[in-house]
């Protein structure tokens, strides 16, 4: 079935929400396969209300031909987050001195088929250049750099970036704010300093909180819960927190709507932002049903809430997938195999969004 839908050039902003609208895919082994037949994720997803199926991306995988292929069909994605090229080391890799290159080609992919462009992320405890984490400067002179570093980055794609992930990654998994160079520098008003920032450095774009083990009812979630309390009584802009949902295969919390009502609950949107559900290693046909359900799980719990505005994997091939390297055992994280095929996850990623359980 070939499809011929219009595809817009550039991101469209409506009072700070981003709407766009709109191309085709391949597929086979030995393990059970995808046997869905849809337009394409992004294509439910939109039909289903929600603003997006989106995909994390880096430059280097920009040499692959199918990759490419599948990546730029808007069917099947709505939404690109670049996965390292916006950080602090590739942007502003000398103080003062920044650079968009990488980042510029990723957000020109996304602006070329029509795609709402997530920026990730502003100030993140990891990757950061060594005159960052130097760790010699005062808080007046930390703050100039933080409130710097966010107003340039945001600011070079005002108009451009949706929803960004101004602060990344803050607490620790006990609820205490993690340790850092920010933290150790300036406490926790680094986080106003930067989404203050941002919110001048662009009035329309979304301004998230990101974090990982915040999806279920928990500790951690409840202390960014009242941290978002306090930015809020401080007059502090904050619209959204990400989800970020690295999960393992059988251990998705059962609390995730309860969990996201309690952010509506603030006044907030949010997103799953960094979906992957990794399996220990060898993959079977069992683990493959679970991930499906699994996969499934995470996408009705998004369309139980409608402040849940969509869905963002970490990469959608296990081919680029950060797993393997960062769990060693354990991988096969994506919906798409490391041959581009589609696996039964993706069919409980479809079934989620045509509104069925698993």
């Amino acid at each position: 079935m070939l499809l011929t839908l219009a595809i817009l050039t550039a991101v469209v902003s409506i009072h700070g929400v981003c709407a766009v609208p709109q191309t085709a895919s391949v597929t086979n082994t030995a393990l059970p396969t995808a046997t869905a037949v849809v337009p394409g994720l992004n294509y439910l997803a939109r039909e289903a209300g929600k603003l997006y199926f989106g995909t994390a991306t880096d430059n280097s995988e920009f040499n692959e031909t199918r990759y490419q292929h599948i990546l730029n069909n808007y069917l099947h994605f709505g939404q690109i987050t670049p996965e390292n090229s916006m950080k602090w080391y590739a942007t502003e890799p000398e103080p003062g001195v920044f650079n968009f290159t990488a980042a510029n080609a990723i957000a020109d992919l996304a602006f070329r088929n029509g795609m709402i462009l997530r920026g990730h992320n502003c100030v993140w405890y990891d990757e950061l250049p060594a005159w960052v984490t130097a760790n010699n400067y005062n808080a007046s002179e930390l703050a100039y750099i933080v409130a710097n570093h966010c107003g340039t980055l945001v600011g070079h794609y005002r108009g451009h970036v949706c929803n960004w992930d101004i602060i990344n990654e803050p607490l620790n998994d006990n609820g205490t704010f993690r340790q850092d160079v920010f933290y150790d520098t300036l406490g926790e008003s680094y986080i106003p300093i930067a989404l203050r920032a941002a919110r001048a450095a662009d009035p329309n774009a979304k301004l998230y909180i990101n974090d990982y083990n915040i999806e279920g009812v928990g500790v951690k979630s409840t202390a960014l819960q009242n941290l978002i309390k306090q930015l809020q009584a401080d007059d502090v802009p904050i619209d959204g927190v990400g989800f970020e949902s690295h999960f393992i295969v059988g251990e998705v919390p059962t609390t995730l709507v309860e969990n996201m009502q309690a952010y509506a609950a603030l006044g907030l949107e949010f997103a799953i932002t960094e979906l992957d559900i990794r399996m220990e290693l060898p993959e079977t046909p069992e683990l493959l049903e679970q991930q499906k359900t699994d996969f499934n799980t995470v996408i009705h719990a998004c369309m139980s809430v409608p402040q849940c505005v969509g869905v963002t994997v970490w990469d959608w091939t296990d081919k680029f997938s950060w797993i393997p390297s960062s769990f060693p055992g354990y991988g096969a994280a994506c919906p798409w195999s490391s041959d581009y095929v589609r696996k039964p996850a993706f069919d409980g990623i479809a079934i989620g969004f045509e509104g069925g359980t698993i």
